[in-house]
């Protein structure tokens, strides 16, 4: 199924076709907070997530690997603590990637992290 939107400022010719995406279920624990700040208001949308199970089938180094990932660190913070080199990890991360079946950082927390309203 396929959406077609507008970009603001472009004429109705012009039209991005996006694929839809699947609608997530709302987190029965969701949270909202607005505020301003130098005159743009934000909001702010919040819920618990479960602990991120690691999956089986990766080695000792690819867990820890992963860890620094949901920690939030860089290739080279993490070989800093892991005291090997930036390559190294980058080459554990690719095969993070492919094992889990993603293709970034953020595939990576989003398929580990679920709502933990959601089970």
């Amino acid at each position: 199924m396929e959406a077609s939107h507008r970009t603001p400022g472009r004429s109705n010719d012009r039209r991005t076709r996006v694929a839809a995406r699947p609608a997530m279920p709302v987190p029965s624990d969701l949270r909202a907070a607005r505020f301003c700040a130098r005159g743009i208001e934000y909001t702010v949308l919040s819920y618990a997530v479960t602990a991120p199970q690691f999956p089986a089938g990766l080695t000792a180094a690819e867990r820890a690997v992963l860890k620094g990932i949901l920690q939030g660190g860089s290739n080279v913070e993490i070989a800093e603590a892991r005291g090997t080199s930036p390559r190294t990890i980058a080459n554990q991360v690719k095969s993070l990637f492919a094992k889990l079946g993603v293709h970034s950082r953020a595939e990576l927390i989003a398929a580990l992290s679920r709502p933990a309203s959601l089970g």
